[in-house]
């Protein structure tokens, strides 16, 4: 694990501590100041728990069962119980790096002194993420209302030394045993820990975090594969002048397209097609990429508005407040959280969408300006990236299902005293598997327009120096150029990695500087 150490206080976090803990496996430690304000607040929750009157979460049951009144003797087995009780959730195992983040954000608000936990709930859960150790959460069981509740049970019942958990080397083991190996003593919740354990949109917030991160990458990868296209199109750039975005100004068209001009300076195709073969207009696919890659990236602006906000949020209900107040509150709903999240998935279908057109005419002789068709070597004998243009198209229909938002769905719960929901946990997962498709997707056009560059080159047309180099970087990844048909898996999916893991973006940036 990185020994990276990332410390918790009572301000909130940032993104990139987030994907540290959850991706890169960074310490976790709370700050002095967290201690202090954890235990300010343990002192308000501990005399509210000795007066007679009811406080809900301190000394009542939850949710439709409010009403009842719990007797000190029963409240650490109230607590027990609302953790295993909520550990309800179903489906295949969800992925570590979620539930690190999750486990971290939940430390995050518990860590500002507003939930009332004691100081060892925290760092019992600080030393679970530091021994990487990882709970057994469930593709399902959230409705993104009263927070993740399933999956955040199911961190907390590990914290209890109950249920399964993940082990540093990946084997799925009792969570009690995997405790013990690692010297970590078993909580014992006391009145309102098991509910704040609980009640986060912890899981949501931790996914559209990485997903923006992720789509960062991509949508920079997609300027510089619509630039390679344009290229290899003979296209003009005279479409990328700044003149013309400025009169327009939303700030990611300006971007996008400024990145596509500094991947396309000193090149020697475009333009060319005006000596022998005159356009008067590209295709709205290759001349308007700026414009739709620049409206997802205002997305994603705002996107990282809302997850900054969310970052600094403490996210619980009841909560404990300066004045010794502990109120009931409904900053627990996921709605902000969720249509973003829907959001965002609709703009990776549609860059999906751009992408696989400017893939597909590059593949069709009748459109890409004298490219063999299919990008053939000998077109008949071989079908070429016949077959990979089906693949990416078969990708953009599956980000268009996705792109049906979730946050427009409600379906009420806990005897209708929970109803109304966000269903922000399902538009985080569905845009997950989106992200990974649209990485894909840019892969095939990434893989279409080298080889298009490539076969243009042989016609004794340079491209420019960024082209070459991202050419040559994805040659020296084991992808392979022009030729006679072979087993394609191999080829995307090392693309696919390319992409992902930000090689594509370096290998123009070692020749244009750093693009946004």
């Amino acid at each position: 694990m990185d020994m990276h150490t990332v410390v918790v206080g009572t301000s909130g976090t940032t993104a990139e501590d987030v994907v540290a803990v959850a991706r890169q496996g960074a310490r976790v430690e709370l700050s002095p100041a967290a201690v202090e304000a954890l235990s300010a607040a343990r002192e308000i929750v501990d005399a509210l728990a000795a007066k007679p009157e009811p406080v809900y979460g301190v000394s009542t049951g939850f949710g439709a069962l409010a009403s009842r009144h719990i007797s000190p003797g029963l409240r650490a087995q109230l607590q027990r119980n609302i953790v295993r009780s909520h550990a309800a959730g179903m489906g295949p195992h969800v992925e570590r790096e979620v539930v690190r983040a999750l486990m971290f954000l939940r430390l995050k608000t518990l860590a500002s002194g507003h939930t009332g936990v004691r100081p060892e709930v925290a760092q019992t859960m600080a030393d679970v993420l530091n021994a990487g150790i990882t709970p057994v959460v469930h593709e399902y069981g959230s409705l993104g209302c009263s927070g993740d509740l399933a999956p955040l049970s199911h961190c907390a019942l590990t914290l209890m030394g109950e249920g399964d958990a993940e082990g540093p080397d990946g084997t799925v083991r009792p969570a009690g045993e995997l405790l013990a190996a690692h010297g970590i003593t078993p909580v014992e919740l006391r009145e309102k820990e098991g509910l704040a354990l609980l009640n986060g949109t912890d899981g949501m917030l931790g996914m559209l975090v990485m997903a923006l991160a992720d789509l960062k990458n991509l949508y920079t990868g997609a300027d510089i594969t619509a630039a390679l296209s344009l290229e290899a199109l003979l296209g003009t750039d005279r479409v990328l002048a700044p003149e013309l975005h400025a009169i327009r100004p939303h700030p990611g068209q300006g971007v996008s397209a400024d990145n596509m001009l500094r991947v396309l300076e000193g090149s020697g195709l475009t333009g060319h097609h005006q000596d022998d073969a005159p356009r008067v207009q590209d295709a709205y696919s290759v001349r308007c990429a700026p414009q739709v890659n620049g409206a997802g990236r205002d997305t994603l602006t705002h996107g990282a508005l809302v997850a900054d906000r969310e970052l600094a949020s403490a996210v619980d209900n009841p909560v404990v407040l300066p004045d010794g107040r502990v109120e009931s509150n409904g900053n627990f709903h996921g709605a902000p959280v969720a249509y973003v999240l829907d959001f965002l998935a609709i703009v990776a279908a549609d860059l999906g969408s751009i992408t696989e057109r400017r893939t597909d005419r590059l593949l069709d002789k009748n459109r890409s300006h004298g490219l063999p068709p299919f990008l053939a070597d000998d077109a008949g004998v071989d079908s070429g990236l016949m077959i990979a243009q089906y693949t990416q198209a078969a990708l953009v229909s599956e980000l268009k299902r996705l792109a049906v938002p979730a946050s427009v769905d409600s379906i009420p719960s806990s005897a209708m005293q929970e109803d109304h929901v966000s269903m922000g946990w399902s538009a985080a997962r569905k845009l997950r598997t989106a992200v990974t498709g649209l990485a894909r997707i840019v892969a095939v056009e990434l893989y279409a327009a080298t080889r298009a560059v490539e076969l243009r080159a042989a016609e004794g047309l340079t491209p420019a120096p960024a082209s070459q180099a991202v050419i040559t970087a994805l040659r020296a990844a084991g992808v392979q150029g022009p030729g006679p048909d072979r087993f394609l898996a191999p080829d995307l999916a090392a693309a696919d990695a390319f992409v992902r893991e930000g090689k594509l973006v370096a290998a123009v940036e070692a020749v244009t500087g750093p693009l946004a």
